[in-house]
């Protein structure tokens, strides 16, 4: 049976989160200290552990089928490459940043200027297309010390928390573009490990739409059921069950995260009483 393999970053953040994922879709990963190249023990795949800027290279040349990456290495390295699912974690910016002491308030403002970087394709797009004519200096990590030590009057890196341009006395004053990790594929891919990265974008869905939902239970009096229903569409209707108490019946139902407090805001003005919200692990559509 042919294996589908899978490229994911050596270190850092985006392995962590990538693993875990892979665990949360059901595939058990037997990955040593230091290895480059691990086998799943309940599903025909290999992950293979590589530098992330290495990694289009790879997708490219079909050496890997498929990898979890950073959208933002794509853009810079790969916007060749297909993206098949956006994954949702190792969310980050990449941004323009100068010292807190400059004048500098936007991309414009460095017209002439020095711009020190580890994205040089994604700089020299958003120059091109603001019309600004900058001077890049290539650097391969610790790019925020740049302007510290004179060689550049800003920076553009990937920005998370904001907190290494706090540490760095440097402020964003332009995001490029807004990152997180998607799953991309090769042109090269075999119609049979197709097959496979189908299964396992079919699981993907099934986990991110959890993320994005919760269970909820509650009771509601009979004479409010269907402004409630309004407030609880459900995936397609909610369930509802009479409950011993006369008048009344419990509700069954799946509701946004992201919505949820004004959701509870509403229920509870309508008369829902005992309140019971849950995670979801999965949500097979």
């Amino acid at each position: 049976m042919s294996k589908l393999k899978i490229a994911v970053q050596k270190s850092g953040r985006l392995n962590e989160d990538s693993m875990k994922i892979l665990k949360e879709i059901g595939i058990s990963v037997d990955n040593g200290k230091d290895q480059l190249k691990a086998s799943a023990r309940n599903f025909p795949l290999e992950v293979f552990y590589l530098r992330n800027g290495d990694i289009p290279q790879y997708l490219r040349d079909g050496v890997v089928d498929a990898a979890i990456i950073g959208e933002n290495v794509l853009i810079e390295k790969g916007n060749d490459l297909k993206i098949v699912e956006r994954l949702g974690f190792s969310k980050c910016k990449v941004s323009i940043a100068v010292p807190k002491s400059s004048k500098a308030k936007s991309l414009k403002d460095l017209d002439g200027k020095r711009i020190a970087t580890s994205y040089p394709n994604t700089v020299n797009q958003f120059l091109e297309k603001a019309g600004v004519k900058a001077n890049l200096h290539m650097i391969n990590g610790s790019v925020e010390i740049a302007p510290n030590i004179g060689l550049a009057d800003g920076i553009c890196d990937i920005v998370s928390s904001g907190s290494t341009l706090f540490k760095n006395g440097l402020k964003e004053i332009e995001v490029l573009l807004k990152s997180e990790a998607v799953l991309a594929t090769s042109p090269m891919i075999s119609d049979e490990n197709q097959a496979l990265i189908d299964k396992l974008q079919f699981r993907l869905k099934s986990v991110l739409k959890g993320r994005e939902s919760k269970y909820i239970l509650l009771n509601a009096p009979n004479d409010k059921l269907e402004e409630i229903i309004r407030i609880l569409p459900g995936m397609n209707s909610p369930s509802i069950l009479p409950l011993a108490r006369e008048g009344w019946s419990s509700m069954h139902s799946v509701i946004d995260k992201n919505d949820f407090w004004n959701i509870i805001d509403e229920l509870k003005a309508n008369g829902a009483e005992g309140i019971l919200v849950c995670p979801i692990e999965n949500m097979v559509l």
